[in-house]
């Protein structure tokens, strides 16, 4: 139905009534929730589950819940225009502070290396990490630049966001963190055919990546080409290698498998992760905990409500009114749920151990708070979702 101003009102009120016309109220109930719902569950697993081992980390934890659930109220409060608007400057400032982790000069108490890995900046009260947020600057970012559908049908186009996405990728690889690094390539796929881009172009890109994939193993860093071999040699059925590169998925495999159907409980599960000595129990093989405190039941729980996270922001880009909320949305369950994936596919034996935490449940302010900032995106998308695609963008395409 069209709505009509009249042009006997004055200006200033046919302005107000318009923008009133473009702007409908706030839509409460919406998909948001259920990715919402599904993150305060994961949250509360994963601060129960760090405390299986930690109960210092896991009341740090709730702390960081609180605060991120803070900021995802805050974001989500706000209209989805102004991520549109500031995305690429939010990103340039996320690709400063990543810079400055290099900067030459810069004193051991702000960024300090950890185990190698040059990943933090010391605000003072805590530590953040700038590539934990660039995962969510990025894609709306991208979201930003595919909004226009032509813009993703030609081919140089396509390969110019390939381009801008390896600044962002590179920087993280620097680190070294090359695991978080992996998450931006599938979720630029998915957001391409969000977008409308040839299936040609890229049929062809991943067909080049694929082949040209094995070539990097000489290139890659020693305990990388470690935690290939392990996974192989588990695939063949040869120990030898479980006291030494293979002991990390060995420890996380057979920990997972203690929790049986129903789970040890906290006091048994507490015991074995510890008399076992896995490895980041806290962090990277968390799920390992939630498998041997839960048992099975547990683990199926975390996949369900990964898959009901990424569901709910699936159709929250299904009834977006714009397209830049319908990528952006599309490339955040796509990132969050391949980030699932991975991390209980390495604790399981199924893929190479990597450093990757899984959403919601791992110890880790930036990433936890960065997580809930996503959330709030997606609330903002969903409770201003608009009459149709806006009429500027629609002009554009």
């Amino acid at each position: 139905m069209t709505v009509l101003v009249s042009n006997s009102l004055p200006r200033g009120l046919r302005r107000e009534r318009a923008s009133a016309v473009r702007t409908p109220a706030r839509e409460w109930l919406n998909w948001a929730w259920l990715p919402v719902v599904a993150a305060l569950g994961l949250s509360l697993i994963g601060v129960a589950a760090i405390g299986t081992t930690e109960p210092g980390l896991a009341s740090k934890q709730t702390t960081f819940l609180g605060v991120g659930i803070g900021a995802a109220a805050l974001v989500g409060s706000r209209h989805w225009r102004w991520l549109q608007k500031w995305s690429w400057v939010i990103l340039g400032i996320n690709v400063l502070l990543m810079l400055f982790l290099f900067a030459p000069g810069v004193p051991e108490s702000i960024v300090r290396a950890r185990n190698g890995a040059r990943r933090w900046i010391n605000v003072g009260f805590t530590d953040i990490q700038p590539g934990e947020l660039a995962k969510l600057t990025w894609i709306l970012a991208m979201a930003s630049w595919m909004r226009v559908a032509p813009t993703v049908r030609r081919l140089e186009n396509v390969l110019a966001m390939i381009a801008a996405t390896a600044v962002p990728v590179a920087l993280i690889v620097l680190q070294p963190d090359l695991d978080s690094a992996l998450l931006f390539g599938p979720t630029l796929v998915v957001m391409l055919l969000a977008a409308g881009a040839r299936l040609r172009h890229l049929a062809a890109i991943c067909t080049v990546v694929l082949v040209l994939a094995p070539c990097s193993y000489p290139f890659l860093k020693q305990h990388q080409r470690d935690r290939i071999d392990a996974l192989a040699a588990q695939v063949m059925g040869d120990t030898r290698v479980n006291d030494g590169i293979g002991y990390q998925a060995n420890r996380a495999v057979t920990l997972a498998g203690a929790g049986g159907l129903a789970g040890r409980g906290a006091e048994d599960a507490g015991a074995l992760v510890k008399y076992n000595r896995l490895p980041e129990e806290y962090n990277d093989m968390v799920f390992a905990v939630v498998c041997c405190r839960w048992g099975m039941l547990g683990g199926l729980a975390v996949w369900i409500l990964g898959a009901a996270y990424a569901f709910g922001a699936f159709m929250v880009a299904q009834r977006a009114g714009s397209a830049f909320g319908r990528i952006a949305a599309i490339g955040i369950g796509a990132m969050v749920f391949l980030q699932l994936a991975v991390n209980t596919g390495m604790t399981i034996g199924l893929l190479p151990v990597t450093g990757m935490q899984l959403p919601f449940v791992s110890y880790g302010g930036s990433s936890l708070v960065s997580l809930w900032l996503t959330t709030g995106v997606l609330f903002a998308i969903a409770s201003r979702r608009g009459r149709g695609f806006d009429r500027e963008q629609a002009a554009e395409g």
